[in-house]
């Protein structure tokens, strides 16, 4: 379908939920097709969408995977200033001097194989998209490449760290990485709307289509397998499920108030954000800080948002050519700021 004719027969259906809080703007500028957005019990949704749809989370899954890992922590299964190698012998090169800290926080310096060509969910892949990979052949791309700078040297985001991270989790429990989030997560919290697809193409109902650009006509890519992004952002979730994990998160719930205090130990990023261990911290314009994570794979963005009280997590599909930025960034002025 030609991009023009899309934006022109698109449906606009805004949930009433949020008569105050500019949703809508983010189909009507042109840079989504659906939004929905869910602050504390009441959620709404604008463009032919639900608001229980389901939506790629991307690298929300960061946090669910740091989260096991702190567990882990508090278990003394795992020390975080223990070197990788500890845990994974032989897999990291320079393991001895790449702590597991670093690995979750992005200071080890590890090239991020999702910048080779091909080997990103962010980009259209054609057949390729729908291939199977194994964390072994993700981690032979990465350390391919020399790393960005020595260990604890600098910040550099590698979805590669996450990789490793998930193959930590396995090593030390003997069981999948998805399997243990389902077990310490997912059951507890009773998040029945989220899941690790691994190979599955597809996402549950409702949900709205992701799409791309290919030679200027607008293309449906929804269905992928996942494989490529594994532990680094593989998993499908809710905007309920999300605020429930991040609210039981932020309550010490998941974790001992030591760990949850690890995890908010920001080191400077980029100009948007700080990172802790698998949390982002983001200034807002009106100077309030909101703690999260945030998401993307190709069709799909998830901004996960947390201050005090109040959780909003926000998915979107966003359009090629469209930048819902601006729009988005008016939809948390509203609500933590307003």
């Amino acid at each position: 379908m030609n991009l023009t004719a899309f934006l022109a027969s698109a449906v606009l259906a805004v949930s009433p939920n949020f008569p105050a809080l500019p949703l809508q703007q983010i189909v009507d500028s042109g840079g989504a097709s659906t939004a929905v957005l869910r602050v504390d019990a009441e959620s709404g949704a604008a463009g032919p969408v639900t608001p229980n749809a389901y939506f790629r989370i991307g690298s929300v899954t960061k946090t669910f995977v740091a989260t096991v890992i702190l567990q882990l922590v508090d278990e003394q299964r795992v020390r975080l200033d223990d070197p990788i190698a500890r845990y994974l012998p032989g897999v990291v090169p320079d393991g001895e001097r790449i702590t597991v800290r670093q690995v979750l926080d992005h200071t080890s310096g590890i090239y991020d194989y999702a910048h080779d060509p091909g080997w990103s969910t962010n980009r259209w892949r054609g057949a390729e998209r729908f291939r199977h990979y194994e964390p072994s052949q993700l981690l032979e791309v990465a350390f391919s490449h020399p790393p960005y700078f020595p260990p604890g040297t600098g910040w550099h985001y590698s979805n590669t760290n996450y990789i490793v991270a998930g193959l930590l989790i396995e090593r030390v429990t003997g069981r999948s990485y998805g399997a243990e989030i389902s077990r310490r997560i997912l059951r507890p919290l009773r998040l029945t709307q989220t899941s690790l697809p691994g190979d599955r193409p597809g996402l549950p109902s409702p949900h709205a289509p992701g799409y791309t650009s290919v030679d200027g006509e607008l293309v449906d890519a929804t269905l992928m397998n996942p494989s490529l992004d594994w532990a680094a952002g593989e998993m499908i979730s809710t905007t309920a499920d999300v605020n429930r994990f991040f609210e039981a998160l932020f309550a010490a719930r998941l974790t001992s108030k030591a760990a949850l205090a690890e995890m908010r130990r920001y080191v400077p990023a980029t100009e948007l954000f700080e990172y802790g261990l698998g949390l982002q911290r983001f200034r807002l314009p009106c100077g309030t800080t909101v703690e999260g994570h945030s998401g993307q794979i190709l069709g799909y963005t998830t901004y996960s948002t947390h201050s005090g009280s109040t959780h909003a997590t926000l998915s979107y599909n966003p359009l090629p050519g469209g930048d819902a930025s601006s729009a988005v960034l008016g939809v948390f002025t509203a609500i933590y700021c307003d």
